[in-house]
């Protein structure tokens, strides 16, 4: 059966977003003029995503205003707002309280941009059988790799991808696992390690455009990015001009 609801985690302050996130949480930090969640919930609701439930702390409020109920994406969307920071594990477990449905669903972090399909992330996770599959992206230097020949620099390779994947903060949870979550703290420290050690957290490697936008810097090169590739979303999506 798909995967019909998820939920994303846009609860953070992203300090080192600032000064877009001077005003804004980090879900609204707009590339190419939209802001990264409606990227998102596009996406969610391109791929049979019906129910989206949003965990909001820091200036939930204008989420709420660009995003209202959801219908004009195409979703339905609730909101998870913490009275005080619970931390990623504990924002994720107090919004997977309130999913309508007691299936799987897929978590986003609020601040990645994604083109693969989440049908086969998630016939991937039924045929693997595990409690949470974490969706993997390549990993790339931020600095130009020089090219050596013994001594001799023959050139530099800027940015090259590594034989490494790294979490790409889109994952697909069984609904078991919100009992494992902690109540306050994250995830990523208690659950997954506990998972991991089960042989239950399994990994998928993405194949198409993935970014995550977690400095200034980010945010210029996926804007390129995005402008590049003809990934624009439609006018009625953005909230700037689309070089900003």
């Amino acid at each position: 059966m798909p995967v019909t609801q998820a939920l994303i985690l846009a609860g953070g302050q992203a300090t080192r977003m600032r000064p877009y996130t001077d005003d804004a949480p980090k879900a609204m930090v707009p590339v190419a003029g939209a802001p990264i969640v409606g990227y998102q919930l596009l996406w969610l609701a391109e791929h049979g995503v019906k129910h989206v439930m949003i965990s909001g702390g820091y200036k939930h409020e204008i989420i709420q205003d660009y995003v209202g109920d959801g219908s004009r994406f195409g979703v339905t969307v609730g909101y998870a707002i913490e009275d005080q920071p619970l931390g990623r594990g504990g924002g994720l477990k107090y919004a997977a309280e309130r999913l309508p449905e007691d299936g799987p669903f897929f978590v986003l972090n609020g601040d990645v941009i994604c083109t693969d399909s989440l049908a086969d992330l998630s016939r991937y996770h039924t045929r693997q059988g595990g409690a949470v599959t974490v969706a993997l992206s390549p990993y790339r230097s931020n600095w130009g790799v020089a090219d050596l020949d013994n001594d001799r620099i023959r050139g530099f390779v800027q940015s090259p991808r590594l034989p490494y994947w790294i979490n790409a903060g889109i994952y697909v949870f069984e609904p078991h696992v919100v009992g494992l979550l902690p109540d306050k703290g994250d995830h990523e420290d208690s659950t997954f390690p506990q998972l991991a050690t089960e042989g239950t957290l399994i990994g998928y490697r993405l194949s198409g455009y993935w970014r995550g936008i977690d400095t200034v810097k980010d945010v210029l090169e996926a804007t390129k990015e995005i402008k590049g590739a003809g990934l624009l979303v439609p006018g009625e999506f953005r909230t700037t001009g689309i070089d900003i």
